[in-house]
């Protein structure tokens, strides 16, 4: 990189000193929004150990799912299983460390991870095994749990539109968990679909300031569906 040019040619620069047993926040919501050049470029670089904090875990053959088969994953800190055939098998039988969160509070870590705020009380999960172990306490008559942040050492975030700033933009609901991913890795790896000059973008459209990224790339997208729903002929 070169002054503010956050941009950077290829995915092994982009997602370089990514080492075992490190943390990696990633962004998407189901395989919508979801970094799936970085995801891929994580399984070519083989590393492993990993904790991974994310919604879900993609599916069997794509996303955060191909992470799997190798036993990359150690830990996951997600909403839910998902349709993950293969996570549910390693969850089920012990071979992998599953933290499930309420999506709530899981994107509640993520923003005040990166907002420097270490631990923040909610309402969501108390009188649950959410609550185990977690210090309680009461306001104003509720009963509240103490939920700590999260920051990770790489978070990983697809952004539709970027300036070579790292200045970024994201489409509709691929927005999802982005945001918030983007401000709690110690290093922020984007990669987007189309990358303009610094300056051509509107800053009242703006949805995460370049301070927060520092690696950023186009990529070419399979944008594939989930669970595809078609009328009968």
């Amino acid at each position: 990189m070169a002054g503010f040019n956050k941009v950077v040619n290829s995915y092994e620069e982009a997602m370089a000193g990514l080492e075992d047993g490190m943390t990696v926040i990633a962004g998407g919501f189901g395989l919508c929004g979801i970094p799936e050049n970085l995801i891929k470029q994580i399984v070519k670089q083989q590393t492993k150990d990993l904790t991974v904090v994310s919604n879900n875990c993609g599916v069997d053959d794509f996303g955060l799912g191909l992470l799997l088969p190798n036993r990359q994953i150690k830990k996951i800190i997600a909403s839910y299983v998902g349709e993950n055939a293969e996570f549910e098998r390693q969850m089920m039988a012990g071979e992998l460390d599953v933290e499930l969160t309420p999506q709530g509070t899981l994107a509640e870590k993520m923003r005040a991870g990166g907002a420097g705020i270490p631990a923040f009380f909610t309402a969501t999960g108390f009188g649950t095994p959410v609550a185990e172990g977690k210090e309680e306490r009461q306001f104003n008559g509720r009963d509240y749990i103490l939920e700590e942040s999260i920051t990770g050492d790489f978070a990983i975030v697809k952004a539709w539109k970027a300036d070579t700033y790292g200045n970024l933009v994201y489409r509709h609901t691929a927005r999802n968990f982005n945001p918030m991913a983007a401000t709690a890795g110690k290093i922020t790896v984007v990669e987007v679909e189309e990358i303009v000059e610094a300056g051509e973008l509107d800053p009242n459209e703006i949805h995460t300031p370049g301070i927060y990224v520092n690696r950023l790339i186009k990529g070419n997208f399979e944008k594939r569906i989930e669970q595809r729903t078609v009328r009968a002929k």
